[in-house]
């Protein structure tokens, strides 16, 4: 019982520490690239206000989506174990997919994202959080203090 605690416990963390930072990149981008007066929040809208983002933001925000990928990962791997690291994985590289598949980003940008934000969220899922810390004889992971 207490492992699956821990496990939900970590994506709960995993998707406060997501959704956190996911705000602060759409506020950045609300900045250098805001919606224009007549935006309404239809789905052309949405188009044609993706379509005329600049290459240069494009080209910040995936180093910045790579570190969502890994931060929520990593912390839902360090309160919850590896199972809720996946879980956070999945549902970050699953939001990517829909997002770049649903609207009309240059293909450059399409082609980046899911590698990079798969990518992190793998590598904070198979490194060790805490680097120092021994497993145990089974390889799973040890809770600190333990």
């Amino acid at each position: 019982m207490s492992k699956a605690l821990r496990t939900v416990g970590g994506v709960v963390a995993g998707i406060v520490v997501a959704l956190i930072l996911l705000i602060a990149v759409e506020a950045f981008s609300a900045v250098v690239h805001p919606v224009p007066e007549d935006f309404d929040g239809t789905m052309e809208q949405m188009c044609q206000h993706v379509a005329r983002y600049p290459q240069w933001v494009l080209a910040v925000v995936v180093p910045m989506w790579g570190a969502i990928a890994f931060i929520s990962t990593w912390t839902a791997h360090r309160v919850g174990g590896r199972v809720a690291a996946i879980v956070i994985a999945v549902l970050l590289v699953a939001a990517v997919v829909f997002n770049v598949s649903m609207l009309p980003y240059v293909m450059w940008f399409k082609l980046v994202m899911v590698p990079v934000v798969a990518g992190a969220a793998a590598w904070a899922c198979v490194r060790r959080p805490g680097g120092n810390r021994i497993g145990s004889a089974t390889g799973e992971d040890v809770a600190p203090g333990s």
